[in-house]
């Protein structure tokens, strides 16, 4: 997973730290992506991922031909999600099949 530090606010943030983090999320900034690779040779992948929760929605978008393949196939899919982890079931392939993802909740 690809990490990038973003400004986090708390009780004694000042105003010019708040128009900053919102500024940012405006533009597009946010602290919701990340970067996976399914496990070759293997019909399923464990994700850790601090900002998941069991609710939280899981989208992708393939960085690779082989992982365009695997998603245009349509046997990937999250097979479970909870704190901090998802799981993704996918078919078995000797090939490196890369995603960035997104986490929305």
């Amino acid at each position: 997973m690809a990490t990038t530090s973003f400004r986090a606010l708390t009780l004694f943030s000042d105003p010019r730290d708040v128009a900053t983090v919102v500024n940012n999320i405006l533009a597009g900034k946010q602290n919701n992506t990340g970067t996976l690779t399914l496990t070759t040779s293997a019909t399923s992948s464990a994700i850790i991922d601090y900002i998941v929760g069991p609710e939280s929605v899981i989208l992708f978008m393939p960085t690779n031909a082989a992982g365009a393949a695997e998603l245009a196939a349509g046997g990937m899919y999250v097979s479970a999600r909870a704190k901090n982890t998802f799981t993704i079931t996918h078919a078995s392939a000797g090939t490196t099949r890369t995603f960035d993802y997104v986490v929305i909740g």
